[in-house]
């Protein structure tokens, strides 16, 4: 097989949740730009309208879905309607997610449910829904899960997230567990680890802390709007086939400092 083959997405069919705006809408566009049929689900239906309006404008094909992932039960409707128009999903891209700052001590309850709701019981709850209805028996799959930086080590001072630090810890061992239940159905469960992308969830910290995220990583950056698209690409597709359960930080190399 030629290379670049490895890389072709032509006629696949992505979900990618929380693809109207931000990470998840360059990720929907990476994979559209490749040949995917994409869909995208979020909750705001004027987001998925601009969103699909920009996707259009570069023929991509796109299907939006106005659902909220913290109402598990429409789940199955979600993943039904994917379905019911292109009959298999080929690529789930669990990206949706959600951060709270507030002081250990002083954490809210709602705060904690809510974050650990969408971050990993939703992911797991959607993974499972399309794995049984069109990974498994079509033996084939590419599950990738949206975790972080912040899934791997503590938070720096100035930040109190202890809920999405806690949430993307658990995202990065879920794609251990499932890579290595799922793999005999050929399915890939990989995770991308993001550091710090401006994005409406990182705005109010990056509003006091850019200057200090800049000057502690290696590459003397933020993410910009192309850097997750080659990552999201490659675990997408048959270049990466043997790869599977792995966790691949997109951070300018802040974590290794």
């Amino acid at each position: 097989m030629h290379v670049k083959d490895l890389f072709q997405l032509e006629g696949k069919v992505a979900l990618v949740t929380g693809g109207s705006r931000g990470l998840g809408l360059q990720m929907a566009e990476a994979l559209g730009e490749m040949g995917c049929r994409v869909a995208i689900t979020a909750r705001k239906a004027d987001e998925l309208a601009e969103a699909k309006a920009h996707l259009h404008a570069q023929g991509i094909e796109v299907h939006t879905v106005v659902n909220d992932l913290g109402k598990f039960d429409r789940i199955p409707d979600l993943v039904g309607e994917v379905l019911g128009l292109h009959n298999h999903i080929d690529i789930l891209v669990n990206n949706a997610g959600a951060t709270w700052g507030a002081p250990a001590e002083d954490y809210p309850d709602e705060a904690w449910h809510k974050v650990m709701n969408l971050n990993i019981n939703a992911p797991f709850f959607l993974a499972r829904e399309v794995g049984k209805r069109s990974m498994i028996p079509r033996r084939a799959g590419k599950i990738i899960n949206i975790a972080s930086i912040a899934g791997l080590k503590g938070a720096p001072a100035g930040m109190t997230t202890i809920a999405y630090n806690t949430s993307k810890a658990a995202a990065i061992n879920f794609t251990r567990a499932l890579a290595s239940e799922w793999g005999r159905y050929n399915i890939n469960v990989n995770a991308i680890c993001p550091g710090f992308f401006p994005s409406k969830m990182s705005a109010g910290l990056l509003a006091t802390m850019a200057d200090e995220v800049i000057a502690h990583s290696p590459l003397h950056r933020l993410g910009g709007e192309e850097d997750l698209k080659g990552a999201v690409v490659f675990l997408a597709s048959e270049a990466s086939r043997h790869i599977t359960g792995q966790h691949l930080a997109v951070d300018g190399g802040a974590s290794i400092v």
